[in-house]
């Protein structure tokens, strides 16, 4: 019996990044779409890119789906449409940075449930990855039935660092542009440099980039060649104008002017397409890439330059040492200007070897061109087609509820926005309309700073964002009394305040949001500002007696020390502050109230987290055991009849031999017990946590004494609290962030889970637990 003949190929799908998102792989997912899969191919393709921004981008018709980066859910949704598509392999371009979760473990998610013949392009082969990144990678290499890689190098690495076999791996160049190899004079005069010499760096503008090292060798080389000019092509990298704006590229302007050659420099702030780069290509005398990290494997622009026939001088980096080897072009050391003047000048004194050296990477380029590397690639999906199909036959299992419980609604801010302004977030709210009449608080404010956190934990950082956490930063910042060393609280909405001094539970937790700043945020300004102002109010807490504000402290205390680790002051308050709270513990063995005071009131998961994760990183056995002890104890308590999350009334708590009040349920005893069970899990990777961390999310969604939804994934609001006859309409702060702090919890516990589909255990230690919200 035979095995029935292959049809021909007939579908594809790429994923990755697609133009017009500026960087190199969307470059390169455009090019493989038009050379090996577009029209005229007789292979229909279709592209999934990754977005890194809400609003994403005006894309081609390629496009059939798009999945946002940091979206675990959207992945799935993705591997559903490519499977509904009927798509014979896919390709996937692989590149730190480009998916979402941890070591861009999301798209794990997607190659499992697409179960499709899987060619895999490396762009980058590490050679000291850290845990997450190594495991990562190596799901990618078992996943896929083909591996392309660029250089022999990478070949190599891949074999003998993570053990892929040789005959799986395909070495296919990097494609680069034909044209014909003319003299650069040709192409010269639209750029107005007729007659002159033309040095070239293209790329996307960063500081790893080296240029200002390529700018210090300019007046060596302009002093001999006075008519060279050196021309610098590309915008600067999305992600830095984000961060700095054109900070970089002042700098370097700055820089030419100080050395003197700014008649010999010419900077393009643009990103430009295929057919301008052959323009600047074709009058390049001379490529030049200065590049300051030695690990990297591939080079477009390296790739694009040598294959068009130009004399090149680089910085050994690993594509540049192979590529560039047996004089095909010259090496120089990194960061040496005085080494990139010598090179430059060596080639430009002689025209004979520049010339030979053009020549030999001309003719060398052409296997390189983007029609011999389509049909490299095609070959490559055939034979991964072939592969899998000798594996396991073509299925297509839909997964089941039970397999996609985990996905999680929408984060929604649309609710958020409308309750903040300039001044900051307003605490209530009329339905969904915000209420002035009670003004504002510095407890929501700390909260909402909290929140975004998470979000840029999240990849979520829009401008939208920014100005709400500058709002909130803000608002606190104000709320801070100098004299008193205290957080006042509540402000009217005429901008007053209405106390000199907030309450110790209030002051706590703007410690924590503060803590979670100076620890966890990613902008410097906000790392700054919070450290020092955590630094000015923590001496007000020693007076306190509130357990809770203990407790909200500890945990901001937690959060700064991940950053300020060694910092003696904040480390005795910690041991102080954990003193007081186990000293409040009952010792008796058979104690059947197991908590710190004779009453379950408000935000009560809080006081055991906080023990948990000082116990959990102080290797403190005492303070772990109570935490835990109290969090079961706690959880039991707030399990109703049919087994929901069934919070502790704020119409009386649950007064220690007292009746225990079932109704007024409030958001923020559902989202500090979630976050503690969080913390409980990473703590202890017992799975009951999990299960119990869902229950207590589930509340939101309806598993709750009413079997009424609370908060509200089209808009992100959230209902204020459950009454014994109804729901409460009104959705104010306290209780929409307590919502979308719970959501974004459960989507940051989900990208540390849930892409690797292992329900218990990630590593051999836990990883780090995702910066808990303020209840």
């Amino acid at each position: 019996m035979t095995d029935k003949p292959v049809p021909p190929l007939s579908r594809v799908a790429l994923i990755g990044a697609y133009l017009p998102r500026q960087c190199g792989i969307a470059t390169f997912t455009h090019d493989v779409y038009h050379s090996a899969v577009g029209p005229g191919s007789g292979i229909d393709g279709l592209v999934v890119p990754v977005n890194d921004r809400e609003e994403g981008y005006a894309y081609p018709p390629e496009i059939r789906f798009e999945i946002p980066q940091e979206d675990l859910a959207g992945y799935r949704r993705a591997a559903d449409f490519i499977r509904l598509s009927d798509v014979d392999v896919l390709c996937l371009q692989h590149e730190f940075g480009i998916y979402g979760g941890p070591a861009g473990s999301h798209i794990l998610a997607l190659l499992r449930q697409a179960d499709l013949p899987t060619v895999t392009v490396l762009h980058t082969i590490l050679d000291e990855p850290d845990d997450a990144q190594r495991e990562v990678f190596g799901e990618i290499l078992h996943l896929s039935s083909r591996l392309i890689v660029m250089t022999e190098r990478s070949r190599t690495m891949l074999g003998e660092l993570y053990g892929a076999p040789k005959g799986k791996i395909d070495l296919i160049p990097h494609g680069i542009p034909d044209m014909p190899f003319v003299d650069p004079h040709f192409y010269k005069e639209p750029f107005g440099v007729e007659g002159r010499r033309v040095i070239l760096t293209f790329g996307l503008l960063s500081p790893g980039k080296g240029i200002e090292h390529m700018l210090r060798a300019l007046p060596a080389i302009v002093k001999e060649f006075p008519e060279v000019v050196y021309m610098v092509l590309g915008a600067t990298h999305p992600h830095l104008l984000r961060e700095q704006g054109e900070a970089y590229r002042l700098r370097l302007e700055r820089l030419t002017a100080d050395l003197g050659v700014e008649d010999h420099v010419i900077f393009y702030n643009r990103f430009v397409d295929a057919g301008e780069l052959k323009q600047f290509l074709g009058a390049a005398d001379l490529y030049v890439t200065p590049y300051l990290n030695p690990r990297q494997a591939v080079s477009g622009t390296l790739a694009y330059a040598f294959g068009c026939g130009k004399a090149v001088v680089s910085t050994p980096y690993w594509h540049a040492e192979e590529l560039l080897a047996d004089g095909r072009g010259v090496l120089v050391p990194f960061a040496d200007p005085d080494a990139l003047a010598g090179a430059v000048l060596g080639l430009l004194r002689d025209e004979v070897r520049m010339h030979a050296m053009r020549r030999k990477a001309y003719l060398l380029g052409r296997d390189m061109i983007w029609p011999a590397v389509g049909e490299a690639y095609r070959a490559s999906f055939a034979r991964a087609r072939e592969a899998y199909r000798r594996q396991r036959p073509r299925r297509y299992v839909a997964p089941t509820v039970s397999e996609r419980k985990a996905d999680l609604p929408d984060l929604r801010l649309d609710h958020l926005r409308r309750l903040s302004d300039t001044t900051g977030i307003l605490q209530h709210a009329v339905f969904s309309f915000p209420n002035y009449d009670h003004g504002y608080c510095v407890d929501d404010n700390a909260r909402a700073l909290v929140l975004t956190v998470l979000l840029e934990r999240l990849g979520r950082r829009s401008a939208a964002i920014l100005d709400l956490q500058t709002a909130y930063a803000a608002f606190i910042q104000h709320a801070y009394h100098p004299e008193r060393g205290r957080f006042r609280n509540f402000m009217g909405y005429d901008r007053r305040w209405l106390e000199d001094a907030g309450s110790e539970d209030s002051h706590g937790r703007t410690l924590w949001a503060l803590g979670c700043c100076a620890g966890r945020a990613q902008r410097p300004a906000l790392q700054h500002w919070a450290t020092q102002l955590f630094e000015q109010a923590l001496p007000a807490v020693e007076a306190f007696t509130s357990p809770r504000a203990w407790a909200f402290t500890l945990l901001g205390i937690q959060d700064y020390l991940q950053r300020l680790s060694g910092d003696r002051r904040v480390e005795t308050t910690r041991r102080e502050l954990l003193r007081r709270l186990l000293g409040m513990f009952p010792d008796e063995p058979e104690a059947e109230w197991l908590w710190y005071e004779p009453i379950l009131s408000y935000a009560n998961a809080r006081v055991p987290h906080a023990l948990i994760q000082a116990g959990r990183w102080t290797c403190d056995e005492r303070a772990f055991e109570v935490g835990v002890r109290s969090l079961r104890w706690l959880m039991d308590q707030q399990r109703s009849a049919s087994g929901c999350f069934s919070p502790v009334g704020s119409e009386g708590f649950f007064p220690q031999g007292g009746p225990r009040a079932r109704w007024d349920q409030q958001p923020v005893e559902a989202q500090s017990a979630l976050s503690a069970c969080i913390e409980a899990y990473y703590a202890t990777e017992d799975p009951d946590w999990l299960a119990e961390a869902r229950r207590a999310f589930d509340w939101f969604l309806g598993r709750n004494d009413l079997g009424e939804p609370v908060g509200d994934p089209v808009t992100g609001a959230c209902f204020d609290a459950l009454h014994v006859d109804r729901v409460n309409q009104n959705q104010g702060a306290e209780s929409t962030l307590a919502w979308l702090m719970a959501l974004a919890e459960m989507r940051l516990l989900q990208d540390s889970l849930g892409a690797f589909e292992r329900p218990v255990k990630l590593e051999s230690r836990p990883p780090e637990a995702p910066a808990a919200a303020p209840g």
